[in-house]
């Protein structure tokens, strides 16, 4: 190859250098710009997917419909409003109670404990497994079972703390985790959710509100959503009717779950329910219809008896969406 020649094929590699560099620049330019138009049409996809899912009429305040595998919202209706969570308060109580100790620990049932509203007939001085008794306070909606987790791992590391500032420590450490978890919607002032007596709030809120703990349906879903991918045992013993649990003394404990639908649900991976004057009836589940497909049904602002039919009408739908998807 004479010099000539060489110098017009470098000049040819050269321009199609270029031609790439600039190809690839305008590629990188166009997604820049386009960043918005993109993300509207995921949004107008998950508009579409709720389009498509069956009419249903619901008394609750909001609810969500999650398809987990998919990461596709169902059905939704006012999903980020803040609304009361009664004794749903009691999966995130789980979640941090199995963050600080380990589950075959020892808890001890406290008389301050038993001062929690509500009798489930656990006994003073008791002892019992972590695992058994979160298991019993979420089976059962248990308010002294999960104050007396509340006041045995609060505060571990400042053993002469009140009782008040052990669990103060202990809701402190429950809404770190709904920080990290991203539910921005969401605040624990206790760790059962029962409704506060308005001399008991903070002078900054209102006396009107009175709910130990807010959230939105969609943050409870992603709470579930979390346990399920990464807890499962949190909700495993929710998925019977009714359970016997001992304490480590041997004293049996019959546990009724306070779902009445366990039964009638497929695919079932856990429940919890919530009701108090402030939230009225609130229900969460968690189900497998079909092997490897958990469905997220959260509904909150329902009533007592409402909640039931509501997530009964949602169940169907979501079968419904399911079978023709």
């Amino acid at each position: 190859m004479n010099p000539k020649e060489f110098f017009i094929n470098r000049g040819s590699d050269s321009m199609g250098l270029l031609y790439l560099v600039g190809v690839f620049a305008l590629v990188g330019l166009v997604y820049l710009l386009l960043g918005f138009p993109v993300h509207r049409r995921i949004t107008d996809t998950h508009e579409l997917a709720l389009q498509s899912f069956p009419k249903v009429a619901i008394q609750a305040k909001s609810a969500y419909v999650y398809d987990v595998r998919t990461k596709t919202v169902l059905y939704a209706k006012n999903e980020n409003a803040r609304l009361p969570l009664a004794s749903l308060t009691k999966i995130m109580s789980a979640v941090v109670a199995e963050d600080l100790s380990p589950l075959y620990s020892t808890i001890t049932i406290r008389p301050e404990a038993l001062e929690a509203d509500g009798d489930s007939g656990l006994l003073r001085d008791e002892e019992w497994s972590l695992k058994n008794l979160l298991d019993f306070s979420l089976v059962t909606s248990s308010n002294d079972g999960m104050r007396a987790v509340a006041l045995a791992l609060g505060a571990l590391n400042r053993s002469s703390s009140t009782p008040e500032a052990i669990v103060e420590d202990f809701v402190r450490e429950m809404n770190k985790k709904a920080g990290a978890l991203g539910l921005n919607n969401t605040y624990f002032w206790n760790e059962t959710g029962l409704d506060l007596a308005s001399a008991t709030l903070p002078s900054t809120k209102p006396e009107a509100i009175q709910e130990g703990a807010y959230g939105s349906a969609r943050d409870v879903a992603v709470l579930v959503e979390y346990v399920i991918e990464s807890h499962p045992e949190i909700l495993a013993a929710t998925r019977e009717a009714t359970s016997i649990f001992y304490s480590r003394e041997s004293h049996a404990h019959l546990a009724k779950n306070t779902n009445i639908l366990v039964g009638e649900l497929p695919g079932l991976l856990g429940s919890k329910t919530g009701y108090t004057t402030a939230a009225g009836g609130n229900l969460v589940v968690a189900l497998d219809p079909e092997i490897g497909r958990p469905i997220v049904i959260a509904i909150l602002g329902s009533t007592n008896t409402g909640r039931f039919e509501d997530m009964r009408r949602l169940v169907n739908a979501t079968l419904n969406y399911i079978s023709e998807n």
